[in-house]
């Protein structure tokens, strides 16, 4: 074989390489979930690429895949509060990227968008609104501070990513400001049940009291309608009378004449004649 024929030969694999090549260059997928950035030459395509099977220059244009779903960042802040004792703060951020707001992120923001605008932004919302509370504030309402470090995060990243949710997983205080706190909590709690029994105490005497005044009107009005009634003690006698006639015996030490039943006279009379 001649070399002219051997550089042909030679000459036709490499171009059908180069084909083949270009072939599966030209071509590209994007995957479920994702969205294309496409780079030509340094310069960067203002339209993402959907989902699926797509076309593009060979060896000149490279399509990067960004994730559309949900994500979740974790990392740890530190933090100061008002009363300038040190919190520390492990937070989850759960996140999304807009379809609209692809390109923008990867142009303007190099990197993980975790990194680089999500972690600072939420950090920054943290110690702002740490700031303004006690160590003890931030402890007992860590749902307050979760709903407005959120709030403060969606203002400072505004339309760039979407912030799903924020996520305190724990608060840190030091060793000493936790026995503190615990402390006065104790120290509350007794406080609080102690007012209690005081308030116990003062209802049971003001239940006492409106009794007995009570007690001590409904006397007086008795009092006063039999005084101006006599008649109704005569009804009082007469509903409760049992039947027996009462009989008069002498007067008594006082001088008054004594009722006695009828039938305890006639009981008497007859056990003194069994006598005789």
């Amino acid at each position: 074989m001649s070399p002219g024929t051997i550089a042909k030969l030679v000459g036709g694999a490499l171009l059908l390489l180069t084909i083949i090549l270009a072939a599966f260059s030209s071509t590209y997928v994007v995957n479920p979930g994702f969205r294309g950035v496409q780079v030509t030459l340094g310069k960067v395509s203002p339209i993402p690429k959907p989902e699926g099977f797509g076309m593009k220059l060979p060896f000149l244009s490279r399509i990067h895949p960004v994730l559309i779903r949900q994500q979740a960042g974790k990392f740890d802040a530190e933090c100061y509060s008002s009363d300038l004792q040190q919190v520390k703060i492990a937070v989850r951020v759960l996140y999304r990227i807009p379809e609209g707001k692809v390109v923008t992120l990867f142009r303007d923001y190099q990197g993980d968008p975790f990194a680089s605008l999500v972690q600072p932004r939420v950090a920054e919302a943290l110690k702002e609104l740490t700031a303004l509370r006690t160590s003890e504030v931030i402890v007992q309402k860590r749902e307050e501070i979760k709903v407005g470090s959120l709030d403060g995060a969606r203002k400072k990243i505004q339309d760039l990513l979407v912030l799903d949710d924020l996520v305190l997983e724990d608060i840190s205080l030091t060793g000493v400001l936790e026995k503190a706190i615990e402390a006065k909590m104790v120290q509350e709690q007794e406080a609080a049940r102690a007012r209690f029994a005081q308030q116990q105490a003062e209802v049971e005497a003001n239940t006492a009291v409106i009794k007995a005044k009570g007690e001590a009107q409904s006397i007086n009005l008795r009092g006063k309608a039999l005084s101006e009634n006599p008649s109704v003690l005569e009804l009082q006698v007469v509903e409760r009378w049992d039947g027996i006639v009462p009989m008069v015996v002498g007067p008594g030490a006082d001088g008054a004449n004594m009722l006695l039943p009828l039938k305890s006279a006639r009981t008497n009379q007859e056990a003194q004649e069994s006598l005789r």
